[in-house]
């Protein structure tokens, strides 16, 4: 209450009061109406750099997903590493992974006694094939005489998790595809299996090997076990890296941009293909099933099966360590990772082409798929000493 100065009465301040409250409301409409308004999310990333000024929205936009929601979202779709892939017909011990490990290594096994299945699956590179053809890496693996094949060597980390071997499924398992090589005449061109059991025979620290590896066993030494020794080798070859530390619950594993890549690898449909904790390997796909692969000759699978449904069919590869592995494809004819990203988007996916920032962010989260290479499989062993008996290398065709 106020006195009028003319009346001497008592007057409200009741209208002065409303009239505060109506300027202030006025100004609090105003205020908010300079507010921006929150950007839808196609818009914060088109937003992100034209203004230094950013609101608590933009803040959250730019720091990319949360790695709690993109980790629940992704548990049913990928799983970490095992330390090895079981074959209940081939238990691993430490005796048959040590002969598996030497026979790996050893030239012995091929005709001209001058490639091994280290050659075309090199362990310190990420075991795929390394040679260079005017100064780029090859396409396909080099065999025996300088012959080459017709398909890109496949990196023999984790393959044990796939469901077959090879690109078109050949081989059941590595225990199987470790035999092929040594008599594809291709490749390690050795004649038949008794000459190469001829040659492990000839070696005498292979004797007491084999024997370790295979107890009980009156022959030990076989084309059969041989295989099994490589195939068990083969089987704790795992490369676990930080996805696996993120898929294990370490949520500052990825950088954002790798998370943001890994958001999108979903979105986009990849994990159609690309699952299980080797992202991939567990299914055969045709290339080119949702638009046609240009100029395709190999039929994949169909060459295996002669069925019309299988033709350009091939296993899906393994992601584990693509950043390393190129060159892509099964013809090793896509040489940049960001190509094989756009061409699978394309041809594979019903999403269709991925904008240049998409694509940046799914190469970002491929090289986190990047492991740890299992240094005491890497050296090379000392391989047991020839024999009088032992064949002399063979260059003949």
């Amino acid at each position: 209450m106020s006195t009028n100065p003319r009346t001497g009465s008592l007057r409200s301040a009741q209208p002065r009061a409303t009239a505060l409250a109506f300027v202030v409301a006025i100004a609090g409409v105003a205020a908010a109406c300079d507010q921006k308004e929150p950007l839808p999310p196609y818009k914060q990333r088109l937003h992100r750099g034209k203004s230094s000024g950013f609101d608590a929205a933009d803040a959250s936009a730019a720091a990319g997903p949360s790695p709690a929601a993109v980790l629940d979202r992704v548990r049913a779709l990928l799983q970490p590493l095992p330390a090895q892939v079981d074959n209940p017909a081939n238990p691993i011990t430490d005796a048959k992974r040590d002969l598996g490990r030497t026979l790996y290594f050893d030239t012995r096994l091929s005709k001209n006694q001058d490639l091994s299945c280290n050659s075309c699956h090199v362990l310190a590179s990420y075991g795929i094939d390394v040679r260079e053809v005017d100064g780029k890496r090859a396409r396909t693996s080099g065999g025996h005489d300088g012959q080459t094949g017709a398909r890109n060597s496949p990196t023999v980390y984790n393959a044990a998790l796939a469901l077959s071997q090879f690109w078109d499924g050949r081989a059941a398992d590595v225990e199987a595809q470790a035999g092929m090589p040594i008599l594809n005449p291709v490749e390690m061109a050795m004649p038949d299996e008794a000459s190469v059991v001829r040659v492990l025979k000839s070696i005498p620290g292979y004797r007491e090997r084999f024997e370790a590896a295979f107890p009980g066993e009156a022959d030990p030494i076989t084309y059969a076990n041989m295989t099994r020794a490589i195939g068990a080798f083969e089987r704790k070859l795992m490369t676990p890296s930080r996805f696996d530390a993120f898929l294990k619950g370490d949520l500052a594993a990825l950088e954002p941009k790798e998370l943001e890549g890994l958001q999108l690898f979903v979105d986009v449909g990849c994990t159609q293909c690309h699952n299980g904790p080797g992202l991939g390997g567990a299914q055969f796909q045709k290339l080119g099933s949702v638009k046609p692969w240009p100029d395709l000759t190999d039929e994949g699978r169909g060459a295996i099966t002669g069925n019309a449904i299988d033709r350009f069919v091939f296993r899906v590869p393994l992601l584990r360590n693509v950043a390393q592995t190129g060159p892509w494809l099964h013809d090793g004819s896509i040489a940049e990772l960001s190509t094989m990203v756009d061409k699978m988007a394309e041809h594979q996916a019903a999403r269709g082409q991925l904008t240049p920032a998409e694509n940046g962010a799914i190469v970002a989260f491929l090289g986190s798929l990047t492991g740890e290479l299992p240094a005491a499989d890497i050296a090379a062993p000392e391989l047991p000493p020839g024999g009088p008996d032992t064949p002399k290398a063979d260059p003949s065709r």
